[in-house]
């Protein structure tokens, strides 16, 4: 028996660490995290972790460089990767069933 299922998302979202720009990927992952399902209110949470990601992989000392996002829909989670200069982090977020 063939099983058909929707096809995974992958997004990539690469923005200036620059603070005007900050706002971007924190509405993105949470605009993501709505269209997967979750209630406005767990939406947030996938926002506030990107600034979470954005302290781990930004260069110190306000070096001018690119953050790469990645949102994965995959297995029942959204994953988001972040990456910058040769640093990456990791979040998962459970959808809801």
């Amino acid at each position: 028996m063939h099983e058909s299922h929707a096809p995974d998302l992958l997004l990539r979202l690469s923005l200036p660490v620059a603070r005007e720009f900050a706002g971007v990927a924190s509405e993105a992952a949470t605009k993501i995290a709505e269209l997967l399902g979750h209630a406005a209110g767990d939406a947030r949470s996938a926002g506030e972790t990107i600034e979470a990601l954005v302290a781990e992989v930004a260069p110190r000392g306000g070096a001018a460089a690119d953050i790469t996002f990645e949102f994965h829909q995959s297995h029942g989670e959204l994953r988001i990767d972040a990456h910058c200069e040769g640093r990456s982090s990791r979040a998962r977020h459970p959808l809801p069933t």
